[in-house]
């Protein structure tokens, strides 16, 4: 029964742990890209800019769905940590059943996948109307002229907002991944 009882605190352990670095790393990311997005989303209304175009406000509606999934990401990073801390419960009716736990693992697994989706798409769309935009013939000639052909350094920044959002979804799945591995161990 101790047995039983050591590994059921390793694994309570574990969850709080990971959890916890989980939980830290995706709401760090997700802020300062919440901020970058909003400062682009700012910055960008502005008339002339040349960020204001149809596909990079494609790319970051994308970005900001992406960091809509990143809170839900970083719900259940912290809901790791509240399994955890039922699962060193003295009480056994206050801990949750193994099959509840790998739902809730299996839930933070797709939120994270999806959120990866997602923003990697938005990604892709900003980048897309970055390179279409440096390749054009007029930006060539008229690079000095056309202040839309520029690829500014605000474009650049929402690029490394969603670089950080995949990542943090990335921690996520790395987090979820990990607990699984931990919980099906024999």
């Amino acid at each position: 029964m101790s047995q039983n009882s050591d590994a059921l605190r390793a694994i309570a352990q574990t969850f709080r742990l990971i959890g916890w670095i989980s939980f830290w790393i995706q709401l760090v990311l997700g802020v300062v890209s919440s901020i970058i997005v909003l400062l682009f989303a700012i910055f960008s209304q502005r008339a002339g800019s040349p960020s204001n175009n149809p596909g990079t406000g494609f790319g970051v509606f994308l970005a900001v769905c992406g960091l809509i999934v990143l809170g839900a990401g970083i719900y259940i990073a912290f809901r790791y940590t509240r399994i955890g801390r039922q699962l060193e419960s003295s009480n056994s009716s206050n801990r949750p059943r193994k099959s509840e736990t790998v739902q809730v693992l299996r839930l933070g697994l797709w939120i994270n996948l999806i959120g990866t989706l997602v923003t990697l798409l938005g990604a892709q769309a900003i980048v897309g109307t970055l390179v279409a935009r440096s390749i054009s013939p007029q930006a060539i000639t008229t690079q000095f002229f056309d202040p839309t052909r520029i690829i500014s350094g605000l474009d650049m920044l929402v690029v490394q907002a969603n670089t950080n959002t995949v990542s943090a979804h990335f921690a996520g799945l790395v987090a979820s991944l990990w607990l699984i591995n931990r919980i099906n161990r024999p």
